[in-house]
Protein backbone atom coordinates (compact mmCIF):
# COMPACT_ATOMS: atom_id res chain seq x y z
CA UNK A 1 0.00 0.00 0.00
CA UNK A 2 1.03 3.52 -0.93
CA UNK A 3 1.33 6.23 1.83
CA UNK A 4 0.02 9.44 0.32
CA UNK A 5 1.26 13.03 1.37
CA UNK A 6 -1.39 14.79 2.43
CA UNK A 7 0.29 17.78 4.09
CA UNK A 8 -1.62 20.21 6.40
CA UNK A 9 -4.97 22.40 5.43
CA UNK A 10 -4.99 25.72 7.15
CA UNK A 11 -8.42 27.60 6.63
CA UNK A 12 -9.90 30.91 8.19
CA UNK A 13 -13.21 32.87 6.92
CA UNK A 14 -14.47 35.82 7.96
CA UNK A 15 -18.12 37.65 7.71
CA UNK A 16 -18.44 40.58 5.88
CA UNK A 17 -21.24 42.94 5.23
CA UNK A 18 -20.76 43.52 1.39
CA UNK A 19 -22.42 41.28 -1.32
CA UNK A 20 -20.93 37.87 -2.50
CA UNK A 21 -20.66 39.46 -5.96
CA UNK A 22 -19.13 42.81 -4.84
CA UNK A 23 -16.52 40.68 -2.88
CA UNK A 24 -15.80 38.15 -5.80
CA UNK A 25 -15.37 41.47 -7.84
CA UNK A 26 -12.71 43.30 -5.92
CA UNK A 27 -10.80 39.86 -5.32
CA UNK A 28 -10.77 38.88 -8.91
CA UNK A 29 -9.08 41.82 -9.81
CA UNK A 30 -5.21 40.96 -9.60
CA UNK A 31 -4.33 44.94 -9.44
CA UNK A 32 -5.77 44.93 -5.76
CA UNK A 33 -3.46 42.15 -4.29
CA UNK A 34 -1.20 45.14 -3.03
CA UNK A 35 -3.77 47.03 -1.09
CA UNK A 36 -4.75 43.47 1.18
CA UNK A 37 -1.54 41.15 0.55
CA UNK A 38 1.41 43.78 0.57
CA UNK A 39 3.76 40.57 2.02
CA UNK A 40 2.73 38.30 -0.55
CA UNK A 41 2.30 40.98 -3.70
CA UNK A 42 4.00 44.70 -3.01
CA UNK A 43 3.13 44.91 -6.53
CA UNK A 44 2.02 42.88 -9.25
CA UNK A 45 1.75 43.64 -13.45
CA UNK A 46 -0.25 41.74 -15.83
CA UNK A 47 1.57 38.86 -17.59
CA UNK A 48 -1.09 37.78 -20.29
CA UNK A 49 -4.65 36.11 -19.64
CA UNK A 50 -5.06 35.37 -15.97
CA UNK A 51 -1.50 35.06 -15.39
CA UNK A 52 0.03 38.24 -13.14
CA UNK A 53 4.04 38.64 -12.15
CA UNK A 54 4.64 39.75 -9.06
CA UNK A 55 8.10 41.23 -8.66
CA UNK A 56 10.51 40.55 -5.98
CA UNK A 57 14.04 40.26 -4.92
CA UNK A 58 14.69 36.83 -6.02
CA UNK A 59 13.19 37.43 -9.56
CA UNK A 60 9.26 37.49 -10.37
CA UNK A 61 6.85 34.87 -9.63
CA UNK A 62 3.95 34.21 -12.02
CA UNK A 63 1.15 33.78 -10.53
CA UNK A 64 -2.02 32.78 -12.09
CA UNK A 65 -6.05 33.52 -10.87
CA UNK A 66 -8.36 31.50 -11.79
CA UNK A 67 -12.01 33.03 -11.26
CA UNK A 68 -15.59 31.29 -11.46
CA UNK A 69 -17.48 34.12 -10.28
CA UNK A 70 -20.94 32.44 -10.33
CA UNK A 71 -19.61 30.20 -7.71
CA UNK A 72 -17.86 32.87 -5.58
CA UNK A 73 -13.95 30.93 -6.65
CA UNK A 74 -11.28 33.24 -6.64
CA UNK A 75 -8.04 31.32 -6.56
CA UNK A 76 -4.29 32.80 -7.07
CA UNK A 77 -1.96 29.86 -7.86
CA UNK A 78 1.58 29.52 -8.64
CA UNK A 79 1.94 28.92 -12.50
CA UNK A 80 4.29 26.11 -11.85
CA UNK A 81 2.19 24.28 -9.24
CA UNK A 82 -1.50 24.76 -9.00
CA UNK A 83 -1.43 23.11 -6.42
CA UNK A 84 0.02 25.60 -3.80
CA UNK A 85 -1.49 29.22 -3.17
CA UNK A 86 -4.60 31.14 -1.66
CA UNK A 87 -7.69 28.99 -2.57
CA UNK A 88 -10.58 31.73 -1.70
CA UNK A 89 -14.86 31.23 -1.74
CA UNK A 90 -17.00 34.03 -1.40
CA UNK A 91 -20.28 32.27 -0.47
CA UNK A 92 -23.67 34.29 0.95
CA UNK A 93 -24.51 34.53 4.17
CA UNK A 94 -27.91 35.93 5.96
CA UNK A 95 -26.99 39.31 4.75
CA UNK A 96 -23.94 39.38 3.23
CA UNK A 97 -20.68 37.35 2.53
CA UNK A 98 -18.60 34.62 4.50
CA UNK A 99 -15.11 34.88 2.63
CA UNK A 100 -12.99 32.05 3.40
CA UNK A 101 -8.96 31.76 2.20
CA UNK A 102 -7.35 28.12 2.36
CA UNK A 103 -3.71 27.49 2.34
CA UNK A 104 -1.61 23.75 1.88
CA UNK A 105 1.45 23.32 3.37
CA UNK A 106 3.95 20.31 2.98
CA UNK A 107 3.85 18.02 5.97
CA UNK A 108 7.56 18.96 6.86
CA UNK A 109 6.53 22.53 7.56
CA UNK A 110 7.17 23.65 10.92
CA UNK A 111 4.74 24.15 12.97
CA UNK A 112 5.77 27.87 13.86
CA UNK A 113 6.06 28.66 10.36
CA UNK A 114 2.79 27.79 9.45
CA UNK A 115 1.25 29.58 12.43
CA UNK A 116 2.79 32.74 11.08
CA UNK A 117 1.71 32.37 7.23
CA UNK A 118 -1.87 32.21 9.04
CA UNK A 119 -1.79 35.10 11.18
CA UNK A 120 -0.45 37.14 8.10
CA UNK A 121 -4.23 35.24 6.41
CA UNK A 122 -5.59 36.67 9.34
CA UNK A 123 -4.40 40.37 8.44
CA UNK A 124 -5.35 39.85 4.63
CA UNK A 125 -8.87 38.89 5.72
CA UNK A 126 -9.10 42.07 7.28
CA UNK A 127 -7.47 43.94 4.77
CA UNK A 128 -10.11 42.98 2.37
CA UNK A 129 -13.24 43.41 4.89
CA UNK A 130 -11.54 47.30 5.53
CA UNK A 131 -11.92 47.21 1.81
CA UNK A 132 -15.13 45.72 0.67
CA UNK A 133 -17.10 47.49 3.12
CA UNK A 134 -15.77 51.09 2.63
Amino acid sequence: MTSIETGRAETRTITLTAKPESVVAYLSDARHLPEWAPGFAPAVEHDHDDVWRIPGEGGARQVVVKVAKDHGVVDFVSADDPNLGLFARVVPNLTGAELIFSLFFPEETEPAAVDAQMAVVDEELKAVRERVEA
